[in-house]
């Protein structure tokens, strides 16, 4: 083992930031097996009706889009604290 080796911790900011983005990537993913539920619905023994499965695919795609709002304003803002402190120390 190496003495000279760094934290084995990240800094809080930093791991928060790295989640954040982790989760950008994996949404698109989550979306489209979502979308593919209502694929299911045809074989149940109450079959709804295509209103039902309009009203919760731009119900979903609502949610997706607000969700990835939210994660993009955290990351810009994440962005921008880091870009301050950067000028400060310099």
């Amino acid at each position: 083992m190496n003495p000279e080796r760094g934290p084995v911790f990240l800094a809080r900011r930093t791991y928060r930031r790295r989640r954040l983005a982790d989760g950008a990537r994996l949404l698109p993913v989550l979306g489209g097996v979502l979308f593919c539920v209502p694929l299911l619905w045809k074989g149940g023994a109450r079959a709804l009706g295509t209103a039902e499965a309009m009203f919760y695919v731009f119900g979903l795609w609502a949610v997706l889009v607000a969700i990835s709002g939210v994660i993009s304003r955290h990351l810009r803002a994440s962005d921008i604290e880091e870009d301050l402190t950067d000028g400060e120390e310099g």
